[in-house]
């Protein structure tokens, strides 16, 4: 079953805002898109189109959260951080205001919209900067679980979702934790740290490496920062091999980010799956996902490459 993760979002919003008055949600004229726009029709009174205008949405975001409003503002990932990333580091995360960015229409899964439209360098320019919680949730009971956390949570939060619906790993009564990141299949040949859409694609590669006699760990990383590095170490220090899998560019995302703490705690061989620092293209997410290497059997083919590599060390 395959659902999306900003319908997900649509959802919980509606649910967090009859529960709460102080939840305020702002959109840069894409709430249907967003799914924003379900929670303008239950609140109208507690919703702002701000307009094509994200530096505005970011500002406006600022300024409602100082006067003590849970303030969510929502565009696609590439707007909503390349066009406001200044006032998002300045206005937002320097002085820790309750503002949660959440974000939809993330990677290369966007499709036709081509890439202007994708998003694939945005956990890279979010996560640099101090204060940020970045998370991106694996699936759509996840992001119920994550959206509810950041509501909950005080300070900046970057939330990716997608816009493609994708498989459904979890059930209704999954609880989302900053503090770790979950093993869905336990191994000792390789670690598969991966977030988002490769999540499922992990587990799918998990079960066909099974088959040719090959153990492999699988591990859930949503939250990007701050990166809960001690369950990585933990399951590399069995497995001696890491594979990192992102929708994402693999320069600045997942993969470097986990290198940047392994490399200084425990080093292993690391193979990383991702986006190979190119710009996408128009095209359908399946054959996108198939033509960047965002599949299981590119991760099986990593897989392979660091047995060949951790066997000669």
């Amino acid at each position: 079953m395959n659902k999306a993760t900003r319908d997900a979002y649509g959802k919980t919003l509606v649910e967090l805002g009859k529960e709460n008055d102080k939840i305020i949600v702002l959109d840069a004229d894409l709430s249907s898109s967003t799914r924003t726009s379900w929670f303008k029709k239950e609140f109208p009174d507690r919703f702002f189109n701000v307009g094509i205008a994200e530096q505005n949405l970011i500002g406006m975001a600022a300024g409602l959260s100082l006067s003590g409003k849970i303030v969510f503002a929502s565009s696609f990932a590439m707007f909503c951080t390349g066009r406001p990333w200044e006032i998002i580091r300045s206005s937002v995360a320097y002085p820790r205001l309750n503002v949660k960015i959440v974000a939809t229409h993330a990677g290369i899964t966007v499709g036709e919209d081509g890439a202007s439209h994708q998003a694939n360098e945005d956990l890279a320019i979010i996560r640099a900067i101090p204060n940020m919680t970045v998370v991106v949730p694996a699936d759509y009971y996840e992001t119920i679980s994550v959206i509810k956390a950041a509501a909950k949570a005080h300070g900046p939060w970057y939330v990716r979702l997608s816009r493609s619906a994708s498989p459904v790993i979890f059930d209704e009564n999954y609880t989302f934790s900053l503090k770790e990141s979950p093993s869905l299949r336990r191994g000792t040949d390789v670690t598969i740290a991966a977030c988002g859409i490769m999540v499922a694609a992990s587990i799918d590669a998990a079960k066909e490496l099974e088959s040719l006699g090959i153990s492999a760990e699988v591990i859930n990383v949503h939250t990007i920062k701050p990166l809960p590095i001690n369950s990585i170490i933990e399951s590399v220090r069995k497995t001696g091999l890491l594979i990192t899998a992102e929708e994402h560019n693999i320069r600045g995302g997942l993969g470097s980010a986990i290198a940047e703490q392994l490399v200084q705690q425990y080093s292993v061989p690391i193979e990383m799956v991702g986006i190979k620092d190119t710009f996408g293209e128009s095209g359908k997410p399946a054959n996108l996902l198939k033509k960047y290497g965002l599949t299981s059997k590119e991760i099986i083919k990593a897989v392979h490459r660091g047995i060949k590599r951790k066997t000669k060390i």
